[in-house]
């Protein structure tokens, strides 16, 4: 039977950016609520002052916002102070919770009042639409504590307290939080609120296997964004750690995930985040930009030494599709143009598009000839007749096949290697780059012949 008023939550604290386990919640409780029609609250945990803050709860509302995933009510739970005291108040008063006083664990000598819940010590029983039964026997938990004082409420008394005035039907959650349930269970109980139906995920563990968290391994969802990344392409990528359609496709948009996303198909081991894989959906998500998305999104990414280039510049035009073959996120662009460390894969690759390229003599000569001075000047012949050849092409006509044609006979003649090889060199400075006939045709007439003229005087 399909569930009907949905409402779910996503409640995560304000203590650190939002990391890949955190918005996995949200997204699966995102998608369960647009599923069924239902109601999605994004409550802000920040009653621990000491630890939350306005710059993680701004990240928070950031990185949602662009996930894409909106929600229909905003909360902070320190806005609910008041109501989580009169809770205590009639807990205390109806025996289900006491004033315990205490001395505090710094050592002080303190003696400070704390609430503690009367505990009935008895098994709580509850499904779990991912886990199944769940018994568990509260016994071990003593009498825990819900509030530092009657104005400061913990964890516990909070959550039940704001679950139960949201009318959360679901609470979708980490598996971290099933050690929790029975507390919390306790205390909707006592204070007479439903008991929601949950749902634990298993946790989200790094390739080394550890749990992915805030402190560990985890990049945030901005950090995501800051890089490179499409937004389509993580929400993709977490909708499927750990949840699988049952189908072989794997690309989804967000309305197709809405409408196939099933609880039951959560699976009930600890799921994997593959950085591999989030390129792999990325790299096919770029492949569907138009070429003005692509460097409307890209351009950003360009290094400082290239100036005043606008997304609309003929030369991105032309080497889009270069870019768009060789990246797994936008700040690749800038690797692929940078010359700050030659050593980085692909460091500098395509920067002779936009400046001269430092040609190598030794380099220059083909393998087949002698690396001497007659090689060298074997290998000029070679690049002089190129250029008589070329000149003959008018701009009109100066495009990628009649350079090819133009000179392929005569490459043919004296060896593909002798005349091509070095002609590629001339026009990028470089061992590996797109054959030369892409590269005239891209540089254009006018540069070609010049960066061929120039290697003469080698």
């Amino acid at each position: 039977m399909e569930p009907t008023n949905v409402v779910t939550r996503f409640a995560p604290s304000p203590t650190g950016n939002l990391h890949s386990g955190a918005y996995r919640t949200a997204i699966f409780s995102y998608l369960f609520a647009r599923k069924h029609n239902g109601t999605f609250v994004l409550r802000i945990e920040d009653t621990d002052k000491e630890r939350s803050k306005k710059e993680y709860e701004d990240n928070i509302l950031e990185s949602l916002k662009w996930l894409g995933l909106e929600y229909d009510i905003f909360v902070r739970q320190s806005d609910n102070v008041t109501r989580h005291q009169e809770i205590l108040e009639k807990m205390i008063a109806d025996g289900h919770a006491y004033i315990s006083k205490e001395e505090a664990k710094d050592g002080s000598g303190v003696i400070k009042e704390i609430i503690r819940f009367k505990n009935p010590n008895i098994d709580v029983t509850f499904h779990d639409e991912i886990k199944g039964q769940v018994t568990m026997n509260t016994t071990d938990l003593g009498d825990f504590v819900i509030a530092k004082n009657i104005h400061e409420p913990l964890f516990h008394l909070a959550v039940v307290v704001d679950d139960f005035d949201a009318g959360i039907t679901h609470v979708i959650r980490g598996e971290d939080h099933v050690s929790n349930t029975p507390r919390q269970i306790l205390i909707q109980g006592a204070i007479g609120a439903p008991t929601p139906v949950y749902a634990h995920l298993p946790l989200v563990l790094g390739l080394d296997k550890q749990k992915l968290s805030k402190r560990k391994g985890a990049l945030a969802v901005t950090e995501y964004r800051d890089i490179g990344y499409l937004p389509e392409a993580l929400l993709n990528m977490v909708a499927m750690v750990g949840w699988n359609p049952g189908t072989e496709q794997e690309l989804f948009i967000k309305d197709e995930l809405i409408k196939i996303f099933e609880l039951s198909k959560v699976q009930k081991s600890p799921a994997i985040f593959n950085d591999e894989k989030l390129n792999w959906f990325n790299r096919e998500y770029i492949k569907k930009l138009s070429m003005q998305e692509f460097w409307t999104l890209g351009h950003v990414f360009l290094p400082m030494w290239i100036e005043n280039i606008p997304p609309t510049h003929e030369m991105l035009k032309k080497i889009e599709h270069l870019f768009r073959d060789r990246i797994d996120k936008f700040s690749d662009i800038g690797l692929l143009l940078s010359t700050d460390d030659a050593t980085d894969r692909g460091a500098a690759e395509f920067d002779y598009f936009f400046k001269e390229p430092i040609v190598d003599h030794k380099m220059l000569v083909w393998k087949t000839l002698k690396d001497d001075a007659e090689g060298l000047q074997k290998t000029k012949d070679y690049l002089r007749k190129a250029l008589e050849l070329l000149q003959t092409i008018s701009d009109e006509d100066w495009n990628i096949d009649s350079i090819k044609n133009t000179l392929t006979p005569y490459a043919e003649q004296e060896g593909k290697g002798n005349v091509l090889w070095p002609l590629r060199v001339s026009l990028s400075g470089k061992e590996k780059s797109p054959d030369p006939f892409e590269l005239a045709g891209i540089l254009g007439k006018e540069v070609t012949l010049a960066r061929i003229q120039a290697v003469q005087h080698l």
